[in-house]
Formats: C-alpha cells, structure tokens, sequence
C-alpha cells in the first residue's frame, strides 16, 4: 500500500476526528480508511489510535507521526506547486512598487516588453521613493536600491547600484574641485533624503582606510532626479547613482571628482513577500528585469568608454578686488 497516501489517510481522519468522515471526503469506505491505518500500524509495529464508540485518541506513537506527516506532506505539495508553476502561464494582474527614476528611466521599456512578450498579465506600477509594506500595501514585489535590512522579505539581485561624486564643469570652474573628503566641507553638497546616513557621506580611501564626512547644502530632496538637475545647473557637488548620472558623465556634463576615493557599490534587487514558491506572473517578471540589466548594465557604460577626465583639484586663487 502507498505509504503517502496512507500518511494522508491517517492525517484526515486526525483532522475529522472520524474515519467515516474521514473516508467521505477522501471518497473511500471507512474500511479502506481502517486498511491504511492498519498499513501504517503494521509498518512501524505500533499502535496510532485509541478508537472507542464516541471519540478517537492518538497514542503516544501516534502524535510522533502525525507530527512528521503533516510535514512530510506540506513539503510534498510545495514541491508539486513549484514543478507546476515552472509550466504555469503568467496570468494576472502584478502590483509593483519602483522608486520614481529608476522606474522612469529604466524600468518603464522593460515593463513594457515584458507586457508584450506575456499578453495574459496586466501590470499596476506605483512610483514612489518611500519604501512600502508589501503586504500591508498588497505588492506582489518591490524594487529596492541600497542594502536590504533583515526582514521577512525574500529577494533577487537584479544589477549593481554604482555611485559617483560629481558637479558640473561650470561649478568646479567657479568653486574648484576636492581633492580629499574633508575639502567637502568647504562645498555645496547637495543631499539625497532617503539616505541611509543623512548628512553623512562615506568613502574608502586608496589605502582600504573608511572615511566619513558631514556634509551640508541649501537643496535636500527625495528624489535624485532633481538632485541631478540641480547639478546640471550648477548649484553643488552630488554623490549620485550612474544609472541617473551614466549619460551625462559620458557626455561630459558632469565630471566625476575625488577618484582615488571610492564609493559604496549596492544592489539593486527585487523583493516579495516569502511563500511556498513564486507565481509564474513574479518568477517571468523578475527573470526578464535580470536579463535585461545584469552585472554591467547599460547605464555604467561610461566607465568602459573612459569618462570625461576628473576635474583637478581646488588650488587657491587670489580674489580680485
């Protein structure tokens, strides 16, 4: 006799409390539900079930079983669930969150490939900075740029997040160009909000060494595509993501400063709520963003053309009176 089945039998005559309750929703008789019972008896030579004429009670042995069963079980399904889903057709409606430039910039022409190459899906993208609660919100996944705090959040890497510091020619013309952290004090430093330290920027130094330095400005915003106008413009020294700053750096636009002082790369990933395995309309998706991106994506391609030479330090000049 299949022990499986018998395992199953076993665990639904615990739930009912019944074996012709049991045997009814199974569609068996009661004594095929007594001949699985008596299988799993005989198997593990002890008895599983005080049975009188008002009630059923579990042996000592059988609350052991009936333990590891359920488990057993559980994982048995999730593992049929998953090989299912590989053949599932994305269908439905996809609820994303994507912070607002990423998104516009980069992400819009991927979602709206994706929705070609999966006519079945219909996709609801909420642009915003913050960072949502998934399932408070009811997101089916997010994208998240920076580290990931512990949380009960699965997650994918979909491409690294590069940051450079950089300013316009026109500003480093008028106000110079840092040559060490601390120089930046002497700066308009334009702040991003949602940083993980405000106020506060850190580097590694040539010799490996961390370096942390406050840093203040009279434009603070939550979005990093105003912090890149402003550098445009002129107004100050930013420390910005390459995938807002990648084309102006290979236009020369914005020139990058303090080389020989690096910058935290993180990752940019794609977060959902853990289960038992991912929808097919999740897996497709993230899948297709992975393709599309990858380790070196499109907006670092000015590194590997050589970017616009590093503005030279700040040397004094005399004020003319």
């Amino acid at each position: 006799m299949d022990r499986l089945t018998s395992m199953a039998v076993f665990t639904k005559v615990v739930a009912t409390g019944s074996f012709s309750k049991a045997g009814r929703e199974l569609g068996l008789s009661p004594a095929g539900v007594s001949n699985h019972i008596r299988a799993l008896e005989d198997w593990l030579g002890a008895r599983l079930i005080h049975r009188t004429t008002r009630r059923l009670s579990l042996t000592e042995a059988g609350e052991a079983l009936h333990e590891r069963c359920a488990r057993i079980l559980a994982e048995v399904e999730e593992a049929q669930a998953a090989a299912g889903a590989l053949h599932e057709a994305p269908r439905g409606r996809l609820r994303i969150s994507v912070p607002i430039t990423f998104g516009m910039r980069h992400l819009a022409p991927v979602i709206t490939d994706y929705l070609l190459a999966y006519p079945e899906v219909a996709v609801d993208v909420s642009l915003n900075d913050r960072k949502v609660d998934l399932l408070e919100e009811g997101f089916d996944l997010a994208i998240r740029i920076g580290a990931l705090p512990d949380s009960s959040l699965a997650a994918r890497r979909i491409a690294p997040s590069r940051s450079v510091l950089c300013a316009s020619p026109a500003y480093v013309e008028r106000r110079g160009a840092p040559a060490e952290p601390a120089d930046l004090a002497r700066h308009e430093c334009l702040e991003y909000t949602y940083r993980a330290t405000p106020g506060q920027w850190r580097f590694r130094g040539p010799g490996g060494e961390e370096v942390s330095v406050r840093v203040q400005g009279r434009l603070t915003a939550t979005n990093g595509e105003m912090l890149r106008v402003a550098m445009l413009s002129g107004l100050g020294i930013g420390v910005a993501p390459t995938f807002i700053t990648g084309e102006d750096l290979a236009a020369g636009r914005l020139v990058p400063l303090m080389p020989r002082y690096a910058l935290e790369e993180v990752g940019i990933h794609a977060v959902y709520p853990q289960g038992r395995h991912l929808s097919a309309k999740v897996r497709t998706f993230i899948d297709f963003v992975v393709s599309r991106f990858g380790q070196e994506p499109a907006w670092d391609a000015w590194a590997q053309r050589g970017a616009a030479a590093p503005a030279q330090p700040e040397r004094r000049r005399e004020r003319r009176r």
